[in-house]
């Protein structure tokens, strides 16, 4: 059984102040029934690590370099967010993938650096509204799916796949529940037959606009394993919100 996760990425929000969002959240679930991610920016890592200290709260990073060390100016290393005290990893975010032009084989070789220092990966990838339109999501998530994740390190405790449409991010629009169920069955289908019974064992998230109100609903349909929430993960009486949503939603 895949036990449940709600991933927060705060993007490039947060100060120090921030901190206290993550302590009332640790405060309102001080033993949940689901994993517990947030990924703030990478000054607030650290100090996040001790913010949530004895809670259930995960923290990571939201990108890593390939390489382990160098000359790579204003870049940050898996070893250095362990070394900072995440445990997780973002890659291949569609804003990543758009404002710094990461293509498949640059997600691919973090997160192969990510699995080596003993990060989880959280891969993200979906369409743009363009592709969804000409009816090319499937393919272009399965040619993501296929491209972007290691062929060797990969079980459920290792990665997460993260399904976000570009076009639902931050828009407040939200693919249907049968549309959100089509892409994660198939992903499911095409993770099974490539890794086996580790493929059952991802959790695959769904991104893209989740908010309290629509949560419950998307954490009851097929292959959804949790959320990774955008704007709704910088207030803690939001996060609860989807965070209780998760725990109330079928087993997987």
């Amino acid at each position: 059984m895949r036990r449940k996760l709600a991933a927060g990425n705060w993007k490039m929000n947060g100060t120090a102040a921030s901190l206290d969002e993550v302590r009332a959240v640790a405060e309102a679930h001080p033993a949940p029934s689901v994993d517990l991610l947030l990924c703030p920016p990478a000054t607030l890592i650290d100090r996040m690590v001790r913010a949530a200290a004895g809670s259930a709260i995960a923290v990571g990073g939201q990108d890593c370099h390939a390489a382990a060390a160098g000359a790579h100016t204003g870049d940050i290393s898996a070893a250095m967010l362990t070394d900072a005290g995440a445990t997780h990893v973002i890659l291949g975010h569609s804003e990543r993938r758009t404002d710094h032009g990461e293509t498949d084989d640059t997600v691919r070789a973090k997160a192969q650096a990510a699995l080596a220092e003993g990060l989880v990966a959280v891969v993200c990838l979906g369409e743009t509204e363009a592709q969804r339109d000409a009816g090319e999501t499937l393919p272009v998530v399965g040619r993501q799916l296929a491209g972007s994740l290691p062929d060797a390190g990969v079980t459920g405790a290792t990665l997460v796949v993260a399904y976000e449409p570009v076009w639902a991010i931050g828009t407040g629009r939200v693919p249907t529940l049968d549309q959100i169920a089509e892409v994660h069955d198939v992903m499911r289908a095409e993770l099974v037959g490539r890794f086996g019974d580790a493929g059952e064992a991802i959790r695959l998230l769904y991104g893209g606009s989740v908010k309290p109100d629509n949560a419950g609903e998307i954490f009851a349909t097929s292959n959804v394993d949790g959320a990774l929430v955008g704007g709704a993960s910088l207030a803690a009486t939001d996060f609860s919100a989807v965070i209780a949503a998760l725990e109330a939603a079928p087993a997987a």
